[in-house]
């Protein structure tokens, strides 16, 4: 007995595939039976005592069943409670059809066998997702499609001796036997068509989004307000369209977005560094049990260890550039464009100040105006997921830093800060076209001095998509086709324009990387986690407003990138003939240029 129990485990680990191969062969052999002849003694005996349209009715849902076993042999892989469930129905069912369609007691025999063979492995198949969840993969489809040829192969091969060459097809459809085997092929033919037509729109079971009305944003709140480990871009939690894991004790937490079957974690957890691993377990433990492909996306090189515990494979997709604050200074010649850009607003009369987040809602319709001018002039629309969108909901979550020219709002940011003040960042950055040329420049320059003061120890600009990855021979093959993309693709998105405009403040670069349990689901997660950053296809398809946007006359600024969250970046210009003491940002005096920031 303590041997049997001592193996329990181990069996219980091998019945999905045991059991998935045994109901597999169970498919094929009612496939075959059904494309095949009677047996002829047992088939007229059968005659005498059943109707003979429950016995052709018998026959062909025999097959029909045989293309559900194959089917479910796939979902018992996947150790689908309803698989189990569902094949030990079609099991019993189908071994009462093989007696009335032509007393096969052999067959009977062995779909009975089976289904007792799998009765006591219930608990060897936990995960609850519906069948209509389930996943079926394009290689399991042409599989199957094999199979169903080969049974009709077989039944043709078994009645080659009869003469089909003078009769149409529906004179075989209603002669007897041959008429039955087709008929049976035909209906499994159709049966896997349609299972292909299902698996084309079902999608896996999802949780509830946590809106922003939810009560449970306002854990999400209370968590980020004293995280110990959290980044800047953790505040994307705020977005609405977010869902949550939460720790046992309640202080940590690890959000997610859902398209159809992606499962795709944003960044690390948030809140307790002891906890972080156990909530990357669950995650990844409650995608397996709804039948979802996970993903762990925007990862920061410290995130690899608990990564490699799940056992994922990892691509790296980018670089974020990180200033640290001290130290930083716009002196020295490397820093005279970003310094002559700050002086040129400053002289044009651009003013500087922060809004915390409870004043934002008198400035509201004066921010709106600002971002419907910015989108009316860039493509794409509002963004979410990975980017925040102007949602006033969501911009009243944080500090917002304001630009001015004559009393009016003609640029402004929203601030993500930290709890530890590890770090602060911007989220959403937007300028109307009254804005000062280079405005994001003296934007950058007044936020880094503010966030000094405010004792933040760094600030970060964002990712540079596709920098850093690795071109050489022996490299990932999705790193080089990455590189390939950052060198070539500058007419999909200008990836070195991002890299070029950070650069010159002379940040750090960290690598950022995606993670998933098999390595060729990584780009199905990318696209994914950019279909739900810009809104599907629609949010994809969207034009700028203005026409000369679009113009192909017009070219494009050499030197013009996307910063953070799709904003555009402004060129460097020439030099400029504005005087050393030319008004600053944050005071009506003028200023000398800041050393530091």
């Amino acid at each position: 007995m303590r041997l049997l129990r001592d193996l329990k485990p181990a069996a219980f680990e091998f019945a999905p595939w045991v059991g998935a191969g045994l109901t597999l062969g169970a498919g094929v052999m009612l496939l075959a039976s059904g494309a095949t002849p009677s047996e002829p003694v047992r088939f007229m005996r059968l005659l005498a005592i059943t109707p003979v349209v429950l016995v052709e009715a018998s026959h062909f849902l025999s097959s029909v069943l045989g293309v559900m076993l194959v089917v479910l042999a796939f979902g018992l892989r996947a150790r689908l409670d309803a698989a189990w469930a569902a094949t030990m129905g079609v099991l019993m069912i189908a071994a009462a059809l093989a007696l009335i369609k032509g007393f096969n007691w052999e067959e009977t025999a062995a779909l009975a066998g089976l289904a007792v063979v799998l009765a006591p492995f219930h608990g060897a198949f936990p995960r609850q997702a519906r069948l209509s969840r389930m996943e079926v993969t394009p290689g399991w489809l042409i599989s199957a499609a094999c199979a169903l040829v080969g049974a009709g192969a077989l039944g043709l091969w078994s009645f080659q001796n009869l003469d089909y060459g003078g009769r149409s097809f529906w004179r075989v459809m209603v002669d007897a036997d041959e008429a039955r085997a087709l008929r049976a092929w035909v209906g499994a033919a159709m049966g896997l068509f349609a299972i292909g037509v299902w698996r084309l729109v079902a999608t896996a079971a999802t949780p509830k989004v946590v809106g922003v009305s939810d009560p449970e944003l306002d854990q999400v709140r209370a968590i980020l307000a004293k995280a110990e480990v959290s980044e800047p871009s953790s505040h994307l939690a705020l977005l609405g369209d977010k869902r949550f894991l939460f720790s046992a004790s309640g202080e940590s937490f690890l959000m997610f977005g859902v398209r159809g079957r992606s499962w795709i974690a944003l960044g690390a957890p948030v809140g307790r560094r002891e906890e972080r691993l156990e909530l990357f377990w669950r995650f990844r433990e409650l995608a397996d049990a709804h039948a979802a492909r996970p993903g762990l996306y925007a990862l920061d090189a410290e995130d690899l260890p608990d990564v490699v515990e799940l056992g994922f494979s990892i691509q790296k997709t980018g670089e974020c550039a990180i200033l640290p604050l001290e130290g930083f200074s716009l002196s020295g010649r490397r820093r005279e464009t970003l310094r002559r850009n700050w002086r040129n607003a400053a002289t044009a009369g651009a003013r500087f100040e922060v809004v915390q987040a409870e004043a934002l809602e008198a400035l509201l319709p004066e921010l709106k105006e600002v971002s419907d001018d910015w989108l009316a002039r860039h493509a794409g629309g509002e963004k979410a997921f990975s980017m925040g969108g102007f949602y006033p909901r969501y911009i009243q979550e944080f500090p917002a830093a304001l630009v001015r020219l004559d009393g009016r709002v003609v640029a402004f940011a929203t601030i993500w800060p930290t709890s530890q003040r590890t770090a602060f960042s911007m989220d959403l950055m937007r300028y109307s076209d009254e804005a000062p040329k280079n405005i994001m420049d003296f934007l950058f320059v007044e936020l880094l001095a503010w966030g000094r003061e405010e004792g933040y120890a760094a600030f970060e600009f964002g990712v540079a998509p596709l920098s850093g990855l690795d071109a050489r021979p022996l490299a990932p093959l999705m790193s080089r086709v990455g590189h390939l993309l950052y060198e070539r693709g500058e007419e999909i998105y200008n990836f070195q324009g991002v890299r070029r405009y950070k650069d010159k403040y002379d940040p750090l670069w960290r690598p950022r990387y995606i993670a998933a349990p098999r390595k060729w689901t990584i780009p199905l997660l990318l696209a994914d986690v950019g279909l739900l950053s810009s809104g599907g296809m629609a949010g994809l398809a969207k034009r700028p407003k203005k026409a000369e946007d679009n113009n192909p006359l017009i070219p494009r600024r050499p030197d013009q990138g996307v910063g953070m969250n799709g904003v555009e970046l402004e060129p460097r210009t020439g030099p400029s003939s504005s005087p050393p003491g030319s008004p600053g940002a944050r005071s009506s005096a003028p200023p000398p240029p800041p050393t530091s920031a």
